[in-house]
Parts: C-alpha cells; structure tokens; sequence
C-alpha cells in the first residue's frame, strides 16, 4: 500500500462511563468521513487499549486473502483481513486484528483503499 492509513484512538461517554473507539478519519468525493473499527471479538478491546497505551494513533495493515476451490483450483472470494499496528519507543511491533463496525464502515474503508 502507498499511503499509511491512520487509525486513531477517541473517546465516547455511555452511562456516565468513558469508554475507548477506534476510527479511521478521511475525506471522500471531499466529505470527511470516519470509519468505526472494533476487534473481532471482546477480549480485543483490551488488546486495542494495550497497543494504544503509550500513543493515539496507529497504522492499518491490510492484508489480502482469496479462497479457493480445492475441486477445481477457482477463485471463490476475495477480500482483505485488517489489523492495527503500533511500535513502541524500543521498535517491538504490537498488532490487533480489527474489522470495519458496520457494514457503511466497511464501504467506506473500501473506498478510502481505493
């Protein structure tokens, strides 16, 4: 990928407790834009609040995937894994795995990518 995708760490307050949210800001067609990110299950939000403990942003990884039929060696999807990735002050490399929160998030990251 030629551009570094930013993913940054905000806040939101629900039921008088503040909690963590990840999202990549953008513009498309000049709109800016946001697109939610969450962990793909529970436990990775505290893995997110781990790897963004020390900073506020982080990078997107993408990392492209196809499935195959084994009968006849054929392309039967495609699409893309996402994970965030930090470096700490003594170069070690923390990653999570994350997915788009809603299917508009993941339109609008396809579009980012484009």
């Amino acid at each position: 990928m030629e551009n570094k995708i930013i993913v940054e760490k905000g806040t939101f307050e629900y039921n008088d407790k503040e909690y963590s949210s990840y999202f990549i800001a953008g513009k498309i067609k000049g709109k800016d834009v946001k697109v939610a990110l969450m962990p793909p299950d529970k436990g990775g939000w505290a893995v997110l609040d781990i790897l963004f403990s020390d900073t506020n942003q982080g990078e997107l990884v993408v990392k492209p995937y196809e499935l195959k039929d084994e009968k006849t060696g054929k392309v039967t999807a495609t699409g893309n894994t996402y994970a965030v990735r930090t470096v700490d002050e003594n170069g070690e490399i923390y990653e999570c795995p994350v997915k788009p929160f809603k299917s508009s998030d993941k339109a609008l990251l396809n579009m980012l990518l484009r």
